[in-house]
């Protein structure tokens, strides 16, 4: 099904970030035409040497998701967008709440009145957050677990999503939302911590730096790999069977957060870890343990992850320790 994609006409927001990039990629190998939006604003994650493999066989549009203008040539023509692009830091979203309304909110109307102006049967699929359940209420998580956001970016990503389906019932828009994990590996930002922070924790292991874990660190984690995440991007975006679905990406693999850094610390030859008290505003958006169930997209679409946490970091490390220049400064 896959090959299906030669020839699509695709968008990608985020395209310069870390998933988007990553997708890029590969639907450049399977044949597609593919145009990257992306602001490049400072500390999102957008990279230009993210796309150094493909740089030559994309279009690049850079615009904030707000410019109505802008998106509207971009939608016009495109098969599939691959809804990517957000503010995703949980503190800033509390400590500004405007910053994260622009981008999640109404940057995401924004794209969604382009499309139901200049391209309403085009298909989404949209990246969703595990940060939409909250703490869970049982585990594994399945997709129609009550939603119970601890913070403001978890709420505008609620919205967001509910928005996609909205417009789904207005104009006739294929939309599908993917609700991710943890999701590691090459091209995500390496400069912060405000948001996947378990890759930062690569960066600390790899400068034989102090990881600070939070609480006891006992806390479950799911895992993907970043190649197993666009899998399931890929799949989602050219089944028809996936439209007006929601689904989990999990590992099958839980770890403790404790485990996961010592297995970066091994992995990487260097690092050590410090178990540090909560700070109060941290502690205020912590979910303690998440778990997924991804049984309904194994079963809808046969997504399953096949790149073990092992294999995983090992790749990841090994591509950071090559191309530490372009992720450090």
């Amino acid at each position: 099904m896959l090959a299906d994609y030669k020839n699509k006409k695709i968008l990608i927001t985020g395209g310069l970030g870390f998933l988007g990039s990553n997708l890029a990629i590969k639907l450049v190998e399977l044949g597609a035409e593919v145009e990257l939006y992306d602001s490049l604003e400072k500390d999102q994650g957008g990279n230009l040497f993210n796309i150094k493999p493909i740089r030559q066989q994309v279009k690049i549009t850079k615009a904030k998701l707000q410019n109505a203008r802008q998106l509207k040539k971009a939608v016009k023509d495109k098969d599939i967008i691959f809804n990517i692009a957000g503010h995703s830091s949980h503190l800033d979203s509390i400590k500004d709440p405007w910053v994260d309304v622009e981008t999640n909110i109404i940057g995401q109307l924004t794209l969604l009145e382009a499309c139901r102006q200049a391209n309403p049967k085009v298909k989404i699929v949209y990246a969703g957050t595990r940060a939409q359940y909250g703490k869970l209420q049982t585990v594994p998580v399945k997709e129609d677990h009550p939603l119970n956001p601890l913070d403001i970016y978890a709420v505008n990503k609620i919205s967001a999503e509910q928005y996609h389906f909205i417009y789904q019932k207005i104009c006739d828009l294929r939309v599908v939302s993917l609700r991710l994990n943890n999701t590691y590996g090459p091209r995500h930002q390496m400069k912060h911590t405000k948001y996947g922070v378990q890759n930062y924790f690569i960066r600390l292991a790899l400068d034989n730096e102090e990881i600070k874990i939070y609480g006891s660190g006992e806390q479950l984690r799911d895992f993907n790999y970043i190649d197993d995440v666009i899998e399931a991007f890929l799949l989602t975006g050219i089944n028809p069977r996936a439209d007006s679905q929601i689904y989990n990406l999990g590992s099958g693999a839980p770890i403790s957060l404790l485990d996961f850094v010592k297995k970066v610390i091994e992995l990487a030859g260097s690092g050590s870890f410090q178990l540090v008290p909560w700070s109060a505003e941290r502690k205020q958006i912590e979910v303690g343990d998440y778990v997924a169930d991804f049984n309904k997209i194994k079963q809808e679409l046969g997504w399953q992850p096949q790149v073990s946490l092992d294999e995983g970091l090992k790749m990841t490390i090994d591509f950071y320790k090559e191309n530490k220049k372009y992720y450090w400064d």
